[in-house]
Parts: C-alpha cells; sequence; structure tokens
C-alpha cells in the first residue's frame, strides 16, 4: 500500500522537479500542495478541537449520571456524538493519514529512481552490479542514492543508455546534499542543520498544540452543563468513588503521550533517511504552524 502512494507522490515530485530542476525546491513545493489537499481535513480537525470543550464536559456528566448503567451510558454518548454532529474516532483518521504520508513519503525518497524517475528495475540492478565491479561500496538500504552519486562513472559505462540520465538529479539545495544520510556523515556538521530545524519545529508545533489544549481547558472550566439541574461539579461530589476522575487524568496523559510520539519517530528516522525526508518534515511542520495560527484567529473570530 505504502509503494502505490509513493509511486503516485513520484508523479507529482517529477513534475515539479521536472518544473524547477532542483530536487529540494521540488520537495518544498510538493509540501505545499499536500497541505492544500489536506487543509479541508486541518480544518475539520481544528474545528472539533474547539467543540471539544463543551462535549468532554458534557461526557463528564453523562459518565457520572449512568456510572452504574452501563447500557444507558453507552447509549446517551453515542447520542451526544450524534447531536454534536461529531464522531468519537475522528482522532483516528489524522493519526492514520499522517502515518500514511510518513511511510509512503519515506519510500518515495528512499527510492526516487523507481518512484520518481521510473527506471526499471533490471537497469537499476545493472548499475548496482557495475559499481560494485569496480570496488565501491552500495547501501543495502539506500542503494538508488548511490547511483545518484556515482552518476559520472555509470554513464561512462553506459553513454548509450538513455536512462542513465535519469540518475543526474540535482540533490544539492543551498549548500546541502539531500541525498547524504546523517548516520552515514557523523563528522559532517551540514547534515544536522535540517534534523535540528525540524526538532525546533516540532517543539514549536507541540507547544502551540498545548496552548490550544489549555485553552480549551479553561473554557471548559467556565462553562457548566447541567443535567437534571446539577452541574458536573455537583454530580462530582456527589461519588465518593473516584473512578472516573481516574479515567479521565489516564486519557489525557495518553493524548499528551501521542503528542510526542510522531515528532520522536519522525526524528529518529530523519537520522538514518536521505536528508530529503527530513525537509519534507521540515517545510511540513513549518506550513501546519502557520495553518494552525490563521485557522485559529479566523475559527475564533467566526
Amino acid at each position: 500500500m505504502f509503494e502505490f502512494f509513493a509511486n503516485m507522490f513520484g508523479y507529482i515530485l517529477q513534475a515539479l522537479y521536472n518544473l524547477v530542476n532542483n530536487y529540494g525546491l521540488a520537495i518544498i513545493l510538493f509540501t505545499i500542495i499536500i497541505k492544500i489537499i489536506l487543509l479541508p481535513l486541518s480544518i475539520k480537525q481544528q474545528k472539533s478541537v474547539k467543540k471539544s470543550a463543551e462535549i468532554q464536559e458534557k461526557m463528564k456528566v453523562i459518565q457520572f449520571k449512568y456510572k452504574n448503567d452501563p447500557d444507558k451510558l453507552n447509549q446517551e454518548v453515542m447520542n451526544l456524538y450524534k447531536t454534536e454532529k461529531m464522531s468519537p474516532f475522528s482522532g483516528c483518521l489524522t493519526a492514520i493519514i499522517q502515518m500514511l504520508l510518513l511511510l509512503s513519503i519515506f519510500y518515495l525518497v528512499r527510492s526516487p529512481l523507481t518512484f520518481m524517475e521510473k527506471i526499471p528495475e533490471e537497469n537499476l540492478n545493472t548499475y548496482i552490479q557495475q559499481i560494485k565491479d569496480e570496488g565501491k561500496e552500495i547501501s543495502n538500504v539506500y542503494p538508488q542514492i548511490d547511483l545518484i552519486r556515482e552518476y559520472n562513472l555509470i554513464k561512462e559505462k553506459n553513454p548509450d543508455d538513455q536512462n542513465v540520465y535519469k540518475l543526474n538529479i540535482q540533490m544539492n539545495f543551498c549548500g546541502l546534499d539531500l541525498s547524504k544520510i546523517p548516520q552515514q556523515n557523523i563528522m559532517d556538521y551540514t547534515v544536522y542543520i535540517i534534523p535540528l530545524l525540524y526538532i525546533i519545529s516540532s517543539f514549536i508545533s507541540i507547544r502551540l498544540t498545548t496552548i490550544t489544549q489549555e485553552k480549551v481547558n479553561k473554557k471548559k472550566e467556565n462553562k457548566e452543563i447541567t443535567i437534571d439541574g446539577k452541574t458536573g461539579e455537583e454530580l462530582k461530589k456527589e461519588d465518593d468513588n473516584k473512578e472516573e476522575q481516574n479515567e479521565m487524568d489516564t486519557v489525557m496523559q495518553t493524548n499528551k503521550m501521542m503528542s510526542w510520539m510522531m515528532p520522536i519517530m519522525s526524528i529518529s528516522i530523519a537520522f538514518v533517511a536521505p536528508l530529503g525526508l527530513a525537509l519534507y518534515w521540515l517545510i511540513s511542520n513549518i506550513l501546519m504552524i502557520v495553518e494552525r495560527l490563521v485557522l485559529d484567529k479566523i475559527l475564533k473570530e467566526a
């Protein structure tokens, strides 16, 4: 499945590369296009975050009221989501799309000659063997990146092969070689620039998420939802068992952990993948930060 999406994305990235003749610029334009395509989902997610304050407060009240009647509790919860026109699995969709993009783009930058340039596998195997015959090492994980680096040697050995010229991908971007892998170039300080900027942007993104959640919680505290003439706090005081509250605390901790999981996973992959992948994530993060700030202002005024 990931290879299918990597192949589809490859057509887009190739078209952009032909337009700008630079791999880095093509990735930036590609990232912008992906963000525009996903903009409706981002707007929906932002609206859901703002609406969740009231949902969570009502949910808490329902849990206290029907704590001894699981069937009624489930029914009321489903009715609540139906009334508010929200899905309890809406957050899962965003997580699935993020994971799909992460792995598909990884496949794409790992094998640009397959998914972007569409060079037949038998040709690539021939080039790889020729490089090995010259006594040079070929990475088992990123063999196509090594082929791009050895373009001149392969062209010399295959002067009449038109596919060879597709290996000449311009990987230099602002003085950085996007084909380099930090793990394989530990002594080269330039390989840490993009991953470091990505880490900084991730912290900013997480901080924005935290601030948004704090605003939601503050709004929730200032708004009392009543059922049968009683507020959530009053129902809470009537309950000697704090299990429900503990469950809510556990959910909040889980959400916090999940917000850190994706950046940590991405950072780990960025150090063992070509810099082109880290550049995609960096630009994606910057666009996401701008998107959140703009949408938050628009939805606040709406």
